[in-house]
């Protein structure tokens, strides 16, 4: 390939050198995981995820490095600055409470889902049960799928991966654009103020309850990163099935029901633990669909240009 490690290495070694790296980052990762906790803030997962692929890339260093610049910069610094500018997103309007919650009441004749689900499925902090961990489980892949879907097509699928990229960009664009001009109450938030009947931001009591680490910190020390009315539209749900779009005409039956089932978990998931009303879930597929055609088109024709 042209780099240092492959010109000094033996060819028969490279296998072993690559098995070797992989192992050490592994064990590195799950010590680190171990001791301090899941890093689910956007900073560290980026620092693992660039590790991961100087490991797995240990024999091709020139390649790892042109790509992390050119690939993946461009990526993080979209990313970093969705996720810094969405604390600010509320200062241009107030946050509205009314529109989101008549709208679920519309579609669903008058009842809003989420209290219909913590009704019947919920038994509060003190009765934490294991649909509770399911829903908790389903709502933080959010913060570790898109990124990890990312690593590996630049590593198994290299021309898939700036379509990809792209669309996540897009996403984190036009849903920052969203927040700005609509801030919006979630569920917890309108129980809260006296809007709607009592729910429970399920997913704090869950992690209070998990016997693992470092959960917390991505609602605690994150604050100045999140903004609790940037809810509309729902991009977690926008990501999932963005996620279910790309990959749909690439796998066979099991494969897209997979697909369909994580969508639809992570609706059930947001819905449920208080984080989204089914509107937001419907607006953040729609935005999914269009960051997924508009990207796609815009490819196919780069393409038919090139070619």
């Amino acid at each position: 390939m042209g780099s240092a490690v492959t010109e000094a290495t033996p060819a028969r070694s490279l296998p072993l050198l690559r098995l070797v790296a992989v192992a050490i980052y592994v064990v590195a990762l799950v010590t680190a995981c171990v001791v301090r906790g899941i890093p689910t803030s956007r900073d560290a997962l980026f620092l693992w995820i660039v590790l991961g692929l100087l490991a797995a890339s240990v024999c091709d260093l020139r390649g790892w490095f042109r790509g992390i610049v050119v690939d993946w910069l461009p990526l993080a610094a979209i990313l970093f600055a969705y996720d810094l500018l969405r604390g600010s997103a509320d200062e241009l309007f107030a946050a509205h409470v009314e529109p989101q919650l008549r709208a679920d009441e519309l579609l669903f004749g008058g009842q809003v889902p989420t209290v219909w689900l913590q009704e019947r499925l919920w038994d509060g902090p003190a009765g934490v049960d294991w649909i509770d961990y399911a829903a908790w489980l389903v709502y933080l892949t959010h913060f570790f799928a898109t990124l990890c879907v990312a690593a590996g097509l630049w590593l198994r699928a290299r021309p898939l991966f700036r379509p990809y990229a792209s669309m996540v960009a897009l996403l984190a664009a036009t849903g920052f654009a969203t927040y700005a001009l609509f801030p919006a109450v979630p569920p917890w938030m309108a129980s809260e103020q006296g809007a709607l009947p009592p729910t429970d931001r399920i997913v704090r009591f869950v992690s209070a309850d998990a016997p693992v680490d470092f959960f917390g910190a991505l609602w605690e020390h994150g604050a100045a990163y999140a903004n609790d009315v940037a809810a509309v539209p729902s991009l977690h749900a926008a990501y999932a099935l963005l996620i279910t779009l790309f990959f749909w005409s690439r796998v066979g039956r099991i494969g897209k029901l997979a697909l369909a089932g994580y969508s639809l978990a992570m609706g059930f998931a947001l819905v449920y633990t208080a984080e989204h009303y089914v509107s937001d879930l419907l607006l953040g597929w729609l935005y999914a669909a269009f960051a997924f055609g508009a990207v796609t088109q815009v490819f196919r024709r780069l393409r038919r240009a090139d070619g």
